[in-house]
C-alpha cells in the first residue's frame, strides 16, 4: 500500500515497464479466517524486506497491497552500506548491487569551485560500497522475487485495507478485493503503507514535526554521459544561481538532477516541459542529449510519530517516520526499522520472549528516528538557508571549506545514512571491564556489527557468520560444555571463534589481515554477543558462561 504516491509525470519512463502481478482470490474470501501471525500492510521496500525476514525466520506472513506492481516514476535511489548488508543477511543483495551503480565519492561545490571531496568507505576490507544507487522500481521486483521463493509469505495484490479493529491479543482487518470486500485477523500488524499511512489514519494517531519551506524538482533523465559514478553537489552554482543542485547516477544510464527551487516556485508550472528543459540545458550543456523520464516537484517534512508501537500494531519506514532526501536516511532508516522488529516479533510469537521485547522496538527506533530527524534538519536548514545572516554563514564556511580543513566539517550537503548506535537501549548490557575503547566507530554495545574479512569454511566474510540468530563472537577458546549449553537453550546462541581451533559444535574462522580483532579491540579471550539484527549487545574480556546467559536473558526482555 503505497498512500504516498508520487504524483503522476508528464513524461514516460522509457527504460523500465512496470511488472502486473495478479490479483488471486484465496481462500479467506470463502471461509471464515484463521488467525494469522503477523499481516504486513504495504508491499514496498521496508514491508517486503520484513516479510522476507519474517518467512526466512519460519513465521507465516501475509503482505497486503492495494496496487499490483512496484513503485511507480522517481522515488528513493541511494541505498547505504548497511542497508546492502541487512539485504545480504535476506539473500537478495546481490541482484541490486550488480543493477545499481555503486559509489563512494562525494564531491561539494561552491560556484564553480570544488571545495572538498569525501570518501564514505576510507579504509579496505569491506563486502560493500558506501552506497548502491539504483531506481526503487528496480529494489522492489528483486524484493518481490526473493519474497516469492521464501516458503510462508503470502503476497496479496489489489487487497486494500479499509479498517481494523485492534484488540488486546489480535487484530480485526477489513480488506476490499476487486471480489469485494472480506476479513481476516492476525496477532501483530505492522503499518508498512507510506508517508500518508492509512492505517495511522484509521487509528485517530498523528505525525509531529516541521515542512520546510522550500521547493525541489527532482528529475530523472536518460543520459550517455561520461561522469564519474559520484554525489555531485552544488551549492550556487553558475547555472542554477542562488540555489542548489545535486547529481547521482543511477542504473541504465538514468541520471537523477535536483534543482533547489524556492518556497515561491509554483509546482504545476515548474512541472512542465518548458520550464524544466532550459535549466537541464544551462547545467549540461547545449550539446547534451538527454530525455526526461520522470519529474515532480517536491516539498520536504521531518515528521515522526510519538510512539511506534500501538498494542499489536507498529508502524515502521515512512508510515513512523519521514524525513528529508538529503543523507538518504528514509529507506535506509526503513530497512534498520525492519531488520529491528522481525527477530524480535518471531521471538514474541513462539513464546520464548515477553511482548516487552516488542516494545523495545519502539524504545531503539524512536532514538533512532530522532537521530536522522535532527541530521535531516540540520542538512535542510545548511542547504536552504532561513535568513540572509544564515545565507552569509554558510557561503563563509564554503569558502573556507577550500583551504581549511576545519571548515569541511561544517559543510553539510546532507549527512548521509549512517546505522544507529543504540547505545541507550534497555536490551544492551553494561560494559564491566574499563579497558574496551568506547569513541565513535567502537563496538560498544548498541552498535552495529562491523564487517571484515575472514578465512572459514563457508565465506570470506565476517558478517556471514553473525546471520544465524545470536551470536557469540569469541577471540580465544570456550569449553566444549559451554558451546553446547549455549546451543541448546530456548534462545540458541551460536559460537564463532577467531583464531582458534573450534569447540565441537563452534565455527572456526581466521583473520589473516588482522582487522577482525582491530575492529574489535580484540585481545586473547575476549568475547563479543551480537544479536540477531548483528548489534552488540555485551561484550567481555573472557568468557564467563553466567555472564553471557544473563546478558541473552536481558538482550530477550526476559530480566
Amino acid at each position: 500500500m503505497r498512500a504516498a504516491r508520487v504524483p503522476r509525470s508528464r513524461f514516460a519512463v522509457k527504460t523500465y515497464t512496470n511488472p502486473r502481478y495478479p490479483y488471486t482470490r484465496v481462500d479467506d474470501q470463502d471461509a471464515a479466517p484463521a488467525v494469522r501471525p503477523v499481516i504486513v500492510v504495504g508491499a514496498g521496500p521496508v514491508g517486503l524486506a520484513l516479510a522476507i525476514d519474517l518467512g526466512l525466520r519460519g513465521v507465516p506472513v501475509v503482505v497486503l497491497d492495494d496496487d499490483d506492481t512496484v513503485s511507480v516514476g522517481s522515488r528513493a535511489i541511494c541505498y547505504a552500506k548497511r542497508s546492502l548488508e541487512i539485504l545480504d543477511r535476506l539473500g537478495c543483495a546481490e541482484p541490486i548491487v550488480a543493477k545499481g551503480v555503486g559509489w563512494n565519492t562525494g564531491k561539494v561545490f561552491h560556484r564553480d569551485d570544488l571545495v572538498y571531496q569525501f570518501d564514505l568507505v576510507h579504509e579496505r576490507g569491506h563486502h560493500r560500497p558506501g552506497m548502491v544507487n539504483l531506481q526503487q522500481y528496480h529494489l522492489e521486483e528483486a524484493l518481490v522475487a526473493r519474497a516469492r521463493a521464501v516458503p510462508g509469505i503470502e503476497l496479496r495484490w489489489k487487497n486494500k485495507v479499509t479498517g481494523l479493529r485492534p484488540g488486546r491479543d489480535r487484530v480485526d482487518v477489513t480488506i476490499d478485493t476487486p471480489d469485494g470486500p472480506y476479513a481476516m485477523s492476525c496477532e501483530w500488524l505492522v503499518a508498512c503503507d507510506g508517508a500518508r499511512s492509512p492505517v495511522r489514519g484509521m487509528m485517530g494517531l498523528e505525525s509531529e514535526g516541521q515542512v520546510f519551506r522550500d521547493r525541489f524538482l527532482i528529475a530523472d533523465i536518460h543520459m550517455q554521459s561520461d561522469f564519474p559514478p559520484e554525489r555531485w553537489f552544488w551549492f550556487d552554482p553558475p547555472f542554477h544561481p542562488g540555489q542548489s543542485v545535486l547529481l547521482h547516477r543511477q542504473a541504465d544510464d538514468v541520471w537523477r538532477v535536483d534543482f533547489q527551487l524556492g518556497w515561491d516556485a509554483d509546482p504545476d508550472e515548474e512541472k512542465k516541459p518548458e520550464r524544466i528543459l532550459p535549466r537541464l540545458r544551462a547545467m549540461l550543456g547545449p550539446d547534451a542529449r538527454f530525455d526526461i523520464e520522470w519529474a515532480s516537484v517536491y516539498t520536504f517534512q521531518c515528521r515522526r510519530m510519538k510512539r511506534f508501537r500501538h498494542g499489536r500494531v507498529v508502524f515502521a519506514g515512512d508510515s513512523a517516520h519521514l524525513v528529508s532526501p538529503f543523507g538518504a536516511r528514509g529507506a535506509n532508516s526503513g530497512f534498520q526499522d525492519a531488520d529491528n522488529l522481525a527477530w524480535k516479533l518471531e521471538l514474541v510469537l513462539s513464546g520464548r520472549a515477553p511482548e516487552a521485547l516488542v516494545e523495545s522496538y519502539d524504545v531503539e527506533r524512536t532514538c533512532a528516528a530522532d537521530e536522522n530527524l535532527l541530521n535531516s534538519t540540520r542538512s535542510t536548514d545548511f542547504i536552504t538557508p532561513k535568513s540572509p545572516a544564515s545565507r552569509t554563514f554558510r557561503d563563509a564556511v564554503l569558502q573556507l571549506a577550500k583551504r581549511h580543513p576545519f571548515a569541511r566539517r561544517l559543510v553539510n550537503s546532507g549527512r548521509l545514512s549512517v546505522p544507529a548506535v543504540l547505545a541507550d537501549s534497555p536490551l544492551n548490557t553494561p560494559d564491566r571491564d574499563p579497558d574496551f575503547p568506547s569513541g565513535p566507530g567502537e563496538m560498544i554495545p548498541g552498535a552495529p556489527a562491523a564487517d571484515a574479512p575472514v578465512s572459514g569454511p563457508e565465506g570470506p566474510w565476517l558478517l556471514h557468520y553473525l546471520e544465524r540468530g545470536f551470536t557469540l563472537l569469541a577471540f580465544g577458546p570456550v569449553p566444549p560444555d559451554a558451546v553446547a549449553r549455549l546451543a541448546q537453550g530456548p534462545i540458541a546462541v551460536h559460537v564463532v571463534q577467531v583464531g582458534v581451533p573450534a569447540a565441537a559444535g563452534a565455527v572456526a574462522i581466521g583473520d589473516a589481515e588482522g582487522l577482525v580483532a582491530a575492529r574489535y579491540a580484540a585481545l586473547p579471550g575476549t568475547c563479543y554477543l551480537l544479536r540477531p539484527d548483528q548489534h552488540v549487545c555485551a561484550r567481555w574480556r573472557a568468557f564467563d558462561l553466567p555472564a553471557v546467559q544473563a546478558a541473552l536473558a536481558r538482550a530477550t526482555a526476559r530480566t
